[in-house]
């Protein structure tokens, strides 16, 4: 019987030369893209190419660092521009070697699939029920809590 492979082995040899296209030895920095800039920053930029300078016959020993490009909203590119220097340094402590030396910002849609949620409906019968179910609980917080989990559990949502 076959052994069954995770996900992340078929990913990386499907879309592997792809990245390997654009300067990328494997898919790693876009999944560790969040852990590297921060989940706020992820939001807003992508890393795009990674454009490796051009050896030397002589110089054929250590690599030298090279330029990531980064695709970034346009309302996020001065802070990245700002925060480029921290970056580099988490890229480079995340490959444990100086991999990347400088940034060039490409502003562009990051997050162009995606669309804004609809609003949810909540029927006003099912959040007083909500209500009574919780009423019940003597901790605030867990009260609070259970109250927004049951509001969010009867909620709908007009596109679905």
């Amino acid at each position: 019987m076959a052994r069954v492979k995770p996900l992340a082995e078929l990913i990386e040899s499907c879309i592997g030369p792809a990245f390997a296209a654009q300067g990328f030895a494997s898919t790693d920095i876009l999944a560790a893209w969040p852990e590297i800039v921060g989940e706020r920053l992820a939001r807003y930029c992508r890393p795009s190419k990674l454009e490796w300078p051009k050896r030397r016959r002589k110089d054929a020993g250590t690599p030298e660092s090279g330029t990531l490009v980064v695709r970034v909203e346009g309302v996020f590119a001065l802070e990245l521009q700002h925060l480029a220097p921290v970056v580099i340094q988490r890229i480079n402590a995340h490959y444990g070697w100086a991999c990347v030396s400088r940034i060039v910002l490409q502003q562009d849609r990051v997050g162009r699939g995606a669309r804004a949620p609809s609003p949810a409906r909540i029927d006003p019968a099912a959040a007083v029920e909500v209500q009574r179910a919780v009423a019940g609980i003597a901790d605030d917080g867990l009260r609070a809590a259970l109250d927004r989990l049951g509001i969010a559990a009867v909620a709908t949502r007009p596109d679905r």
